[in-house]
Formats: C-alpha cells, structure tokens, sequence
C-alpha cells in the first residue's frame, strides 16, 4: 500500500516543484483581476461595454453573424460575446429564471449585469492567459527564473488588471499577439511549416480582434527571415506565413469583406484626429505621456527605467529576442505613439514587453552576485519592484469600486424629489429603477428617455447612426436644434470640465454645455482623489425652476 501512495507523492512533490511557482501567480494574477470586477453594475461607467454588448445581443436576436460594426474590428471578441450571452441565456431558460428568450432580453436590459459580469470574467481569464504566456515566452528565451519574474511583473500590473475588467478587445488581442510571439521563437531555433501556419493563424486572429495587433506580423516575418539569411530557411514555411493571416481574417470575419462600405464608415469614425481629454501632443509628446503616464505609475520609476535597460541589454546579448519578439513591440509602440490620440488602454499588448524586459534585468542582476547572496538579492530586488506595483494595483482597484458616477448616484437618491427628471450624460442604470424620469443624451435624437429606449431594446445601429461618427455621446454632441428636449429639472455631468479644459479647441461643444447650463445652479461636485475615488468629475446642477428653488441638502 505504501508503494503506491510513495509514488504519488514523488509525481505530486515533483509536478508541484516544477510548476507550484507558476500555478501560485495564476492564482494571484486571477485573484488582483476578479477582485472588483463587478464594479459600478449595474450601471456601466466604461462607455464601450455597453456598445459591445448591444452589437453582440444584436446578432443573437437577428440569428445573423454579422456584427453591422467593424470599428477596432472587434469580430472575434464580439462572438465570444455572442456565445458568452447565448450561453447565459440557455442556463437561465433551463434553470427556470428566465421563460424564454424573449423575457431574457426583457431582463438583460434592465439590469445588464446578467451577461455583463460574465463578459467581464471571459476577458479576466484572458488576462490571465495572458501572464501565463508571457511566463513561457521568458522561459523559451532565457529560463524558468525569467519566465516567473517576467509573469509577476504582469500580474501584478495595475494597467494590465484594470483592463481585463473591462469588456473591450485589448486583452485579447495581447493574447493573440503573444501566441503568435511564441510561434516566432520556434521559427527562429527551429524553423518548420507548422511554425509558419501557427505564427500566422494568431497574426490574423489578432487581426481581426484589434486592427494594430496585424503588426505583430513583423515578428515572425523577421524570425523566417533570419533563417534564410543563415541558410537554414523554410521558403514554404514563409510563403504559407505570408497567406495565412488574411485567410485567417478572411475566415473569421468575413463581412470585413462583405460590408466593405460599413467598415471604411467605422474606420472613419475611428480614425479623428481630436478627443476630449485624449487628444495627442505629436509623436515625442506621446511617447513621453506614455512613459511619464501609466507606465511610470504601473511599473514604478525604477521598475520602468530597469524594464526599460533590459529590453536594451537583452536586445544586445539575446539574439531570438531581438529577430523573434523585438519588431512586433517596437513597431507597435511606435505605432502608437504616431497617433492623433493617446489611450492608456493601447499600452496592454506592450506592457508583456516590458515585463520581460525587466525579468532580463533582474536575472542578469542576480547573476552578478555571489552563490549564497544571489536568492537574496533577488528576492530583495522583487519585493523592492513589487511594492508600488500593487500599491498601484491596490489603489486603482479602490478607484474602480468607489467611482464618482456611483457616488453621484448616491446624492441623486438622498437629495432628489421623485417625480424629477434628470439628465444624466453616462450609462446611469443604477438609476433606472427610481421615481424619476431620467433622460440620455444621444446625438440627433437630442436626449431621449432612457427608461423608454431600453424598454423598446435600442439597438447598437441605432445608437451608431444617431451618434453620426461622433467620439462619444454626450451633450456635445446633441443635435444644436434638439437641445430644448434635454430640459430637466437636474443634470448629472460627467463631461463637463473636459470640454471646459479644451474649449479652445471645442468651442461649439462647449456652448452647448453653456445654453444648458447658464441658468443652472451648481449642488454639488463630485471630483476623483487618487487611490480613493476614481472616474470623471462629476457636476449635478439643478435646472429650470428647480434652479430657483432652495438647495436640498448635499452631502
């Protein structure tokens, strides 16, 4: 009896050597990415989730594949949420939750929670994948000690966790890119057909999840070439690479061709060169924003100045990383940093990158010391780099739970009669529910009634063609002769100080925020602290009579 339990132990002791270490930051890299993840529902701050979510109900409810959206594209995350949905709605129906479809969508709309949240975890676990292959990305190139120190850095990243809460097409498209990074270091040692077909599978899925993610291409583009250039090329394996990512593109998004028209209107109302708070500075001015921004405040000054010298030292002393990972990343910074705007979110596919450059960094350190210091000075190195790390992880997490739109809500409910109508410029579906009538505004429809347009299921085109290209919907953008339908009796603005910041440049839009407003008395604003409260600044004002009325009590 003892053999058998022996053996277990010895297959249990090894498995749990080998890959405890790796297992152990999955648990926290999941753990740092679950935590909060049902912030703001059931109303939705990020503005996007619910675009997404619409286009992918949309598909369900007209049993057609095609998304009728092809902006970032997003055709592959947009199915996934589609099956996501469709999955939710069968185990309700089974479970006796919902009688049908048709009182599932009725249900989805009032409280979108009930397939938002699963979303949210569906782009959670990618997020983790995402750690995890950048662990084997580190290991393939240069050990199993920079593997684990380049997956910590990621996981522990506040930039990488906050948008694997969020339903958009970053992360998966990171997790495209980095499968098709893997390829190319196997087309670099080891070359083969199969490599090709794989590295370009994952350029053209990456592809058609986010348009910039095609640069990825240039990695295995550069391994194939490599090898010809040291005589142990595969020039089949690079015609196969050259074909296939745009069959695969072709192959999973096929109305990319078919509505050709639909794409060149949403790559056109993609592509502005001006957004409120997002607006670019040139090339230089970008890179810096980047750099002094959410890289710096994510990584740490130290952690990004070491990241920064490791992926010069390894692109010096590792040549698999300079042909198979370099070209693909640096092209996508430069990429991005030659935009007319700059997002925080377009960093996630760069911020593997700079893990494992900073993993390069800490081991090449490491090995610079003694035999008996060099676990210590590793782990002192670390936990030095670690600290702000989940100091910066930790605050932002109390950000996204204690927003200033949730906050507002709470003042809303406290301090506004029933029976008010009030103008609210985000999803406020937290407010769906009160005595009042709450207003959106939504381009050249002017504003509409929020409750009235949920329950006849708005769908996503609709919101498209009243938002005729525009950025955002918001009140600037209300139609100039539809500005006497967002009357109310109380605004909740969330958009106000941005185009205030920059009215040089939105005159226009901002006289509309002033007609709104010039008669209107400030209650009460509500503005983001760091590590405490996240979110826009808010401002509820009191309009029309209610402006002349004596203030309720603020908080």
């Amino acid at each position: 009896m003892t053999k058998p339990f022996d053996r277990f132990r010895t297959r249990a002791s090894s498995f749990f050597g080998e890959h405890g270490p790796i297992l152990g930051l999955l648990c926290l890299a999941a753990f740092l990415r679950l935590d909060g993840i049902a912030f703001g529902l059931p109303a939705l701050n990020d503005p996007d989730e619910p675009l997404f979510m619409m286009l992918a109900f949309g598909m369900l409810e007209r049993g057609s594949p095609d998304p009728q959206w092809f902006g970032h594209p997003g055709t592959v995350t947009l199915y996934c949420l589609a099956l996501i949905m469709g999955a939710v709605a069968m185990l309700g129906i089974a479970s006796g939750r919902f009688a049908g479809i048709e009182e599932f969508a009725q249900a989805v709309y009032l409280d979108p929670a009930i397939v938002i949240l699963p979303a949210r975890l569906f782009v959670a676990a990618n997020g983790v994948a995402c750690v995890y292959l950048t662990y084997l990305v580190g290991r393939r190139l240069w050990g199993r000690g920079a593997g684990l120190v380049a997956a910590s850095v990621l996981a522990v990243n506040a930039v990488h966790i906050g948008w694997s809460q969020v339903i958009r097409t970053d992360v998966q498209a990171s997790l495209f890119m980095l499968m098709c990074i893997l390829a190319a270091i196997r087309i670099y040692r080891d070359g083969g057909v199969r490599s090709h077909v794989v590295a370009g599978l994952f350029a053209g899925l990456a592809c058609a999840t986010k348009w910039p993610a095609a640069i990825v291409f240039a990695s295995p583009l550069a391994a194939s070439l490599d090898r010809l250039r040291r005589g142990r090329g595969d020039r089949a394996g690079l015609g196969l690479l050259l074909l296939v990512p745009g069959m695969t593109v072709v192959a999973v998004a096929p109305f990319l061709l078919i509505s050709y028209d639909v794409v060149l209107r949403d790559l056109a109302g993609e592509a502005r060169p001006v957004h409120p708070g997002s607006t670019g500075y040139g090339f230089v001015g970008n890179l810096g924003w980047y750099l002094a921004g959410p890289l710096a405040s994510s990584f740490g000054w130290a952690g990004l100045a070491l990241a920064l010298a490791g992926i010069l030292g390894a692109a010096l002393k590792s040549r698999p990383f300079l042909v198979a990972v370099c070209p693909a990343f640096i092209a996508f910074l430069l990429l991005i940093s030659m935009q007319s705007l700059v997002w925080e979110r377009w960093l996630v596919p760069l911020l593997p990158f700079l893990s494992l450059g900073l993993a390069w960094a800490a081991v090449r350190c490491a090995r610079l010391m003694a035999a008996p210091w060099r676990w210590i000075a590793s782990f002192t190195l670390a936990l030095a780099l670690a600290v702000p790390m989940l100091q910066a992880s930790h605050g932002r997490s109390l950000e996204r739970g204690n927003d200033t739109r949730q906050i507002a809500s709470e003042w809303i409910r406290a301090n506004v009669p029933p029976g008010s109508t009030i103008l609210v410029e985000h999803a406020a579906l937290d407010l769906m529910q009160g005595p009042w009538k709450i207003i959106f505004p939504l381009g050249s429809a002017g504003c509409v009634d929020a409750r009235e347009a949920l329950g006849n299921r708005i769908s996503a085109s609709e919101v498209e063609d009243r938002r005729r290209g525009t950025p955002v919907v918001d009140i600037a953008h209300v139609d100039p002769a539809k500005m006497q339908t967002c009357s109310a009796d109380f605004a909740v603005l969330t958009r106000f100080d941005r185009y205030q910041a920059e009215r040089q440049r939105f005159p226009s839009e901002f006289a509309r925020y002033l007609s709104l407003t010039e008669s209107g008395r400030l209650l009460w604003t509500v503005a983001p602290r760091e590590g405490v409260a996240g979110g826009p600044e808010v401002r509820i004002l009191a309009l029309g009579r209610r402006a002349a009325s004596p203030s309720r009590s603020s908080s």
